[in-house]
């Protein structure tokens, strides 16, 4: 059986669970257990029923938890009165699991590690080997998040847009060990856009698909970035391109922009582009402006900044940088390329020293040391 095919099933058996009476954490726990038993013990072909199969596990592991005379004789009065997995199948609680699992009370770590589990079907030991944690570190994690959602009701209303944060979290962490992230975010959102209408949830689909589709460009084979101006775009996957186009297209159809949808489309005139010179910056530059009207936050000034100096010169986005936080993340990468672009090659090659030296990952501070180095190559002795 598809291991992704048991994780799609994952928040459907959870909810059947939810509806026969069993707290989230407890159904939780059952589906998981009902999950593994699943990969060790199916065929290569998977049961008539997965979804029944799967309640059916999880409902067993539930009572052997629980067992006992006069608890037993409740439950299975409970159990003649539930409906065959088969009749539940039209139930979809999706979108409350993901509500759940996002909730405001949660941190974001938390947030992440609950939405992994419990709507994605990841065990603890994968989630903890992508996030590079001891599984000890990562279960507690778990454990505390749903001790913390213990009493908010399965049919609360709740936040789409913390969801959508917690979503574009999991998608940025990329991925190390057997689980890929990136495609575990993907895989969530279009799960979720198919159970709401909301347009920046299409908007959140779309920028994810237009990102992940210049992955296999944005790194060498020994490891080291590769900036977008130098991207191999033969090796963007236009099938993505053409997906996330259409999805932004329609959201942004019902006239109602969100940050989401503005980042998705900047993203799509970055992708529309042949060559990294035929960028329509102008345009660009307009939608960082729609996206500043939403977020002024910093970063969205920093990338403004930037894409300023792309459209109307090096001194000018000079002059909007001058206007940001200068200990904002990525501010002397920035300054330094716009330093660059204006012919200050020593200046932007000190800049690229001190930006390499606040890097956050190790590619990127050898990313600029990199750059830092090529400047100086330039510079008299």
């Amino acid at each position: 059986m598809n291991e992704a095919v048991l994780r799609e099933l994952t928040p459907a058996v959870i909810g059947v669970l939810v509806h026969r009476g069993v707290d989230f954490a407890t159904a939780e726990d059952a589906v998981q257990e009902a999950l593994i038993r699943a990969t060790s013990t199916w065929p290569d072909r998977p049961p008539a029923d997965p979804k029944g199969w799967l309640v059916k596990v999880a409902w067993r592991k539930f009572l052997d938890e629980h067992r006992s005379e006069t608890a037993r004789r409740d439950r299975e009065l409970r159990v003649d009165a539930q409906p065959t997995p088969g009749q539940a199948e039209s139930v979809d609680d999706t979108l409350q699991l993901f509500f759940l699992c996002a909730h405001p009370s949660l941190t974001p770590s938390s947030a992440v590690a609950l939405t992994l589990r419990a709507v994605g079907g990841l065990t603890t030991r994968q989630i903890a080997q992508s996030y590079l944690v001891p599984e000890a570190t990562m279960a507690q994690r778990i454990s505390r998040a749903k001790r913390t959602v213990r009493d908010v009701r399965f049919d609360e209303a709740g936040d789409l847009a913390t969801v959508l944060r917690v979503l574009y979290l999991i998608f940025n962490e990329g991925y190390t060990g057997d689980i890929d992230l990136a495609a575990e975010a993907i895989r969530l959102t279009r799960q979720l856009a198919g159970t709401t209408t909301d347009e920046e949830t299409a908007g959140l689909l779309a920028l994810m698909l237009l990102h992940h589709a210049r992955r296999p460009a944005r790194t060498r084979a020994d490891g080291t970035l590769v900036a977008l101006p130098e991207q191999d775009r033969s090796r963007w996957d236009t099938a993505l391109i053409a997906e996330g186009v259409v999805v932004l297209q329609r959201a942004l159809r019902r006239d109602r922009l969100g940050e989401f949808q503005a980042q998705a489309a900047i993203a799509a005139l970055h992708a529309d582009a042949p060559r990294a010179e035929e960028t329509d910056w102008i345009q660009i530059v307009g939608w960082y402006d729609e996206l500043f009207s939403l977020n002024d936050s910093p970063v969205v000034q920093l990338n403004r900044a930037v894409a300023i100096g792309e459209a109307d010169g090096a001194a000018a986005g000079l002059a909007a940088l001058a206007a940001v936080d200068s200990t904002m993340p990525r501010y002397a990468a920035a300054s330094a390329y716009l330093h660059e672009k204006a012919g200050d090659l020593p200046i932007a090659a000190d800049l690229y020293a001190e930006a390499a030296r606040t890097a956050p990952t190790l590619a990127e501070r050898h990313h600029l040391t990199l750059q830092a180095a090529r400047l100086r190559k330039f510079q008299p002795n």
